[in-house]
């Protein structure tokens, strides 16, 4: 189970209440911000902006490809390690509105970690150190560290020993590193 914290709503869906649960302004400011980001192919600054802005944690030299999409309402609420890359056109949620209630729940992707393109990473999900997520992949749920995962629904596909004997012998990742 993700860890969300949930928010009932009464009368229309819980989007039509958004403005209830984040201020406008905040939203506009937040939205200006990614989509600048989105379009800059200088890491350094989107780290800056992200961290600056969004009140987002990031590790050093944590690199966000081109167009990856932050959670415009809570960004805040994601926090991503060192060292770690973000592949191409990620989503990253904080949030869900639904019909009958909202959802918020904290974003944790650790160190190391490699983020394949086209990824949705659902609120309320940690992604464990040195974890590899397949291309395309919907992370509805926990992600120990040093695994290889991907799919929808989204499974292990190697352990971290299976990945270990697997590189034992690869000249880039094998020999001990």
């Amino acid at each position: 189970m993700r860890r969300t914290t949930r928010y009932p709503v009464t009368g229309g869906n819980s989007l039509w209440h958004v403005y209830k649960t984040v201020p406008f302004l905040k939203v506009v400011k937040n939205f200006v911000v990614i989509q600048l980001a989105r379009y800059t192919p200088i890491l350094g600054l989107k780290n800056w902006l992200y961290r600056t802005f969004l009140r987002m944690k990031i590790g050093d030299q944590t690199s966000f490809a081109l167009m990856v999409m932050l959670d415009v309402m809570f960004p805040e609420k994601i926090s991503v390690g060192q060292n770690t890359v973000i592949g191409y056109n990620t989503t990253i949620l904080a949030h869900e509105y639904l019909i009958k209630e909202y959802r918020l729940g904290e974003v944790v992707i650790g160190d190391e970690v490699m983020i394949g393109a086209n990824t949705t990473i659902l609120p309320g999900v940690k992604i464990g150190d040195g974890a590899i997520v397949s291309a395309g992949t919907l992370v509805h749920k926990d992600v120990p560290a040093g695994v290889f995962v991907g799919g929808n629904p989204m499974r292990i596909i190697y352990t971290k020993e299976q990945l270990a004997e697997r590189w034992a012998n690869d000249e880039i990742y094998g020999n001990g590193s």
